[in-house]
């Protein structure tokens, strides 16, 4: 009779998840006080930090509530992140290239041939 160890899934430890919602509650105020307060001048410079801070929030996110590792289950779950992380980022960028593309090549109308519409 073969014995199988079968290993529980790892699962966040309250001090996970308190970090987890520590952050993820500093990682939202720090771009809503931006944005209202005005801080920055520069909407690029706004624009790149708040950006920035949503990818953080998304890897703690990932390690702190998904508990997404190299360790769980042999490392599979993050192969399966990594690969549809990267088939959501090629879908994203290609839709916003053809859009792009389609804007650049349409011809332009004139307000005449538009009023005959």
């Amino acid at each position: 009779m073969s014995t199988h160890h079968h290993t529980e899934p790892a699962h966040g430890s309250k001090g996970s998840i308190w970090t987890g919602s520590i952050l993820s509650i500093i990682l939202t105020v720090i771009p809503f006080w931006l944005v209202m307060s005005g801080a920055l001048e520069n909407a690029t410079a706004t624009t790149v930090i708040i950006f920035a801070l949503a990818i953080a929030q998304i890897i703690v996110h990932v390690v702190c509530f998904l508990h997404v590792d190299s360790r769980a289950e042999n490392g599979w779950t993050l192969i399966a992140f990594i690969f549809t992380a990267i088939i959501v980022v090629i879908t994203i960028v290609g839709t916003v290239w053809v859009m792009y593309n389609m804007n650049v090549n349409m011809m332009p109308m004139s307000t005449g041939e538009m009023s005959n519409m």
